[in-house]
C-alpha cells in the first residue's frame, strides 16, 4: 500500500480527472432522481391550471419539497477531502488506474458498504471516500506507518497488526494449508490453522466484509511476513459470513506468494478478474449450504 515515486504528475492528473468525472455522475444522478421525483410529485398535488401552480424558486434556490427544509445537493466531505488530497499529492498510488477500477466496479454495486483494507497507504482516503457512508477499516503492520498516515488523515479507521511469518516460510505453510484444520470454515479466532490470524480486534471478525482489499503486509523480500495469513483470512472470513457474498482483492499477484495462495486459498474457480497486478475473487457463503467444498 505504500506509494512508489513513479510518474507522479501524468497519474496524479489522471486520478484528478478520475474523481471529477465519478463526481459528476453522483451529481448528474441525484440531480436526475430529484427533478423525476419533484415533478411527479408536483402533477400529482397541483392541478394543470397555472394559477395554482407554486411560484418557480429563483435560480439561487435549494430545492423544496412539500413541508420539508430545503435541501441542496452537494458533494460528501469525504469526497471533497479526497479531491483536495490528491490534487496536492506529488505522490504516487501504487495501483495503477486499471487496477483500482476493478473494485471501483464492485464498490458502485454495494457501496455504502463494509470493506475491510489489509494495508494503510495514500491510497486510503480514496477508499474511504468511494465507500461514503459506510464503514473502511484498515489493518497495518507498521505502528509508526499508521501514526504518521493519521497525522495528515485523523478521519481513518485503522488498527495496528502483528504478522508472525515470514516469506521463506511460504512453501512450508501452502503445504500446511491442504490439511484438514485449515479448510475447516469458522470463526478465524478459534481456527486450529496456523495460518488463521487471531490478534485482530474483535470487531473485525464480528462484522461480515463485503469487499476484502489484501494489499498487505510487506512480502518483496524473504525476512517479510508476507501475505500469506492475510490472503487465508480473507477468505476464511469469507466464507463465515451468515450468508451471501464477499469480494475479495489481492494486489500484487505478480509475486510467488501472491499468485501461488491466492490461487490456492481463494480458489482459482472463485476468481472473476484479473487486472494488471490485482485479482478479483468473489467467495459465497460456505455456511448456507453444508458441505459445500473449501474450493468449487
Amino acid at each position: 500500500m505504500r506509494a512508489k515515486p513513479q510518474y507522479p504528475f501524468n497519474l496524479k492528473i489522471i486520478l484528478i480527472c478520475f474523481f471529477f468525472l465519478f463526481l459528476l455522475f453522483l451529481t448528474l444522478r441525484s440531480s436526475f432522481s430529484y427533478s423525476h421525483h419533484t415533478s411527479s410529485s408536483t402533477s400529482a398535488i397541483h392541478p394543470a391550471n397555472s394559477s395554482d401552480l407554486p411560484e418557480e424558486p429563483k435560480p439561487t434556490d435549494c430545492p423544496t419539497l412539500p413541508n420539508l427544509t430545503p435541501t441542496c445537493t452537494k458533494i460528501s466531505p469525504s469526497l471533497a477531502h479526497a479531491l483536495v488530497h490528491y490534487a496536492t499529492l506529488n505522490i504516487t498510488p501504487q495501483q495503477t488506474l486499471k487496477e483500482i477500477s476493478v473494485s471501483l466496479k464492485v464498490l458502485e454495486n454495494k457501496s455504502p458498504c463494509n470493506f475491510l483494507v489489509f494495508g494503510l497507504g495514500h491510497d486510503s482516503l480514496m477508499w474511504t471516500a468511494l465507500n461514503h457512508g459506510g464503514r473502511t477499516v484498515f489493518l497495518e503492520e507498521d505502528k509508526s506507518w499508521i501514526q504518521q498516515i493519521q497525522r495528515q488523515i485523523p478521519s481513518l479507521e485503522s488498527y495496528h497488526v502483528v504478522y508472525d511469518t515470514k516469506v521463506t516460510q511460504a512453501d512450508e505453510l501452502l503445504e500446511i494449508s491442504t490439511k484438514e484444520e485449515c479448510k475447516t470454515v469458522g470463526d478465524p479466532r478459534f481456527s486450529k490453522c496456523p495460518l488463521a490470524l487471531k490478534g485482530l480486534p474483535n470487531e473485525v471478525y464480528d462484522i461480515e466484509w463485503d469487499l476484502i482489499m489484501v494489499d498487505a503486509p510487506t512480502g518483496y523480500f524473504d525476512g517479510a511476513p508476507g501475505r500469506m495469513s492475510a490472503i487465508y483470512t480473507a477468505g476464511l472470513m469469507a466464507r463465515n459470513r451468515e450468508n451471501g457474498e464477499t469480494d475479495v482483492f489481492v494486489h500484487d499477484v505478480d509475486r510467488v506468494v501472491e499468485d501461488k495462495f491466492s490461487k490456492a486459498l481463494l480458489c482459482e474457480g472463485y476468481l472473476r478478474e484479473q487486472e494488471g497486478r490485482i485479482r478479483h475473487f468473489t467467495i459465497p457463503s460456505h455456511r448456507t449450504r453444508s458441505g459445500r467444498p473449501f474450493c468449487p
